[in-house]
């Protein structure tokens, strides 16, 4: 991995060069653009710009279309699943959007103990969760950084029953080379940190006060993470504050950037509109806020631009919503989640980061995908098998990863239903499966089906 050249830096004037150049498309231009796009080698920020304009009912279907096709020829009809994990609520940032933010008296602030960090993971597990990431609110007790690397090992050292969590991402606030060596060193999966928003002015805008105030220290944290050999990173942003065509380029910059200097793009891309918030009036209106539409067409986009990285939705949309969106792109979800510390031993929602939109648990969500065709995956195998950074995105990109994700994927699906499932998920959850296998190559099938046999046997954590 190299690292030389210099640290990210939004290039706003390029950006509304683009808007402002590439404005406009005719149907043949767009058909071309999406049919670029299928051959999953990414777009340019032009073509993007283009199909950002796109109304025309028709326009809109085949752009769906192609999505949805490139993300099931990467990644198959897989869906991966996992929860958050809130340790503390604790900040020193005045972010006006977020529950969370320091002057909101109205908030019971919380940290959890390690016996309560304990806890909270065995009710995850009892659930049937295998994969997590943990967040804090960007201030730590005294032990600073030291809690948070606790927290990781009291997870990983948590068991209950045949369950345990085998793989935690992190959401924490942007740290130093040197800390992001230690952060490294607990075996984390994916570090995710959201930008919130590319455009300066509006950052400057909606954080008022603490560290997090400092744009560059928050747009260069993914190079330092780099740097610091963590191989695999998230991007996000909160759409709602600025123009989402904006942040969309800005994405496509980083990402680039990221490929560029270390031959590796994100792993993830999070993509979470603004919810309301306990005591934030912005939240409540926020002042671009992104109609469902709008919404579709952003995953879409992102599939083709970026097709390599798994595209993340959250429960803060409504269920309706999630399901239409992962005909368009989506690979991971989070499921039963709450955004609360002590939020699993304690259902009440109070003191939560922002409102869920889907309260479904995990069986019913789990349920809920394959009723619709989708194979749930509760995989953590490549983190674990060094299959990560650049060897990753080596197999993504042409689109091989598959032949690991769907026999990973119907593995951990047949231990969710071995162990957790309700009788009614059991019953669809084997049709999928069984729907699955036939369509599997023949060589591929029997690997597959030896892999479930394992675990029908009595074996667990069968990956390859």
């Amino acid at each position: 991995m190299s690292t030389a050249g210099t640290a990210f830096q939004v290039d706003e004037s390029a950006i509304y060069q683009t808007l402002n150049q590439a404005k406009g498309h005719d149907q043949a231009q767009v058909r071309e653009i999406l049919a670029k796009g299928a051959l999953m080698k990414g777009l340019s920020k032009e073509d993007v710009s283009h199909l950002m304009d796109i109304t025309e009912p028709q326009l809109l279907d085949e752009l769906y279309h192609t999505a949805k096709k490139v993300k099931e020829e990467i990644y198959g009809n897989r869906i991966v699943l996992f929860a958050p994990l809130y340790v503390s609520n604790l900040c020193g940032n005045e972010c006006v959007y977020c529950a969370f933010r320091a002057s909101n008296k109205t908030l019971v602030r919380r940290t959890l103990t390690t016996d309560e960090i304990a806890e909270e993971t065995r009710a995850m597990i009892r659930t049937g969760q295998k994969r997590i990431v943990l967040l804090a609110g960007e201030a730590y007790p005294k032990e600073g950084l030291d809690f948070v690397l606790k927290a990781i090992k009291t997870v990983y050292a948590t068991k209950e029953g045949k369950g345990e969590i085998r793989r935690v991402n992190v959401e924490i606030a942007p740290l130093s080379v040197e800390d992001f060596r230690r952060l490294k060193e607990v075996e984390i999966g994916t570090y995710i940190t959201f930008q919130e928003t590319y455009h300066k002015p509006t950052y400057e805008q909606v954080h008022l006060g603490g560290k997090k105030r400092n744009f560059e220290w928050r747009v260069e944290c993914m190079d330092r993470a780099m740097e610091a050999g963590i191989e695999d990173v998230g991007l996000g942003v909160l759409f709602g504050l600025t123009d989402w065509r904006f942040e969309v380029l800005a994405l496509m910059q980083h990402a680039e950037h990221l490929e560029k200097r270390f031959g590796c793009g994100p792993h993830t891309i999070s993509i979470p509109r603004i919810e309301p918030a306990e005591g934030s009036e912005l939240s409540e209106n926020p002042p671009h806020a992104v109609g469902d539409e709008d919404f579709k067409k952003i995953i879409a986009i992102l599939r083709l631009a970026v097709p390599y990285t798994g595209i993340i939705l959250s429960t803060r949309e409504r269920a309706e919503i999630r399901r239409d969106c992962l005909e368009l792109g989506v690979s991971q979800i989070s499921a039963g989640s709450r955004t609360n510390p002590g939020g699993y031993g304690n259902e009440n929602e109070h003191s939560a980061q922002f409102s869920l939109g889907d309260h479904r648990n995990l069986d019913e969500v789990v349920r809920d995908l394959a009723e619709h065709g989708f194979m749930p995956s509760f995989c953590t195998g490549c983190y674990r098998l060094g299959r990560v950074g650049a060897d990753f995105m080596d197999m993504a990109k042409p689109g091989d990863i598959k032949t690991h994700c769907q026999p990973n994927a119907v593995s951990t699906f047949v231990e969710f239903l071995e162990d957790y499932a309700s009788p009614a998920t059991v019953e669809i959850g084997w049709k999928v499966i069984g729907k699955c296998l036939e369509q599997m190559p023949n060589q591929l099938r029997q690997h597959t089906e030896g892999m479930v046999a394992e675990v029908k046997a009595g074996q667990r954590d069968v990956f390859c």
